[in-house]
């Protein structure tokens, strides 16, 4: 269940990100783990089957979502890669205004 700082949280996201072109699956993978409904962490392989796409398709995806700054790189490289949401960027928008 979201509560509302959560909601008011992906709002800030969204809001941050408006304009960004992005893919149906970005988009699911995106809400999925602003609502908090995720268990463990976000790898190339979960995206694959959370949105029943290839390893390749989840790789660009993720890729585009890095370049764009949507998603960050955890600390453990190679097979065990993992991504998290970058929730600084709202805060970081507002500062610059």
């Amino acid at each position: 269940m979201l509560t509302l700082d959560n909601v008011m949280l992906k709002n800030e996201f969204w809001q941050s990100h408006v304009g960004r072109d992005l893919n149906p699956r970005q988009a699911k993978v995106l809400n999925r783990l602003l609502e908090g409904n995720f268990e463990g962490k976000l790898t190339s392989t979960k995206w694959a089957k959370l949105t029943n796409a290839s390893q390749d398709t989840a790789s660009r995806d993720i890729a585009d979502l890095l370049a764009k700054g949507m998603l960050r790189k955890g600390e453990a490289g190679g097979r065990s890669t993992a991504y998290e949401l970058v929730m600084d960027v709202a805060r970081d928008t507002e500062s610059q205004s």
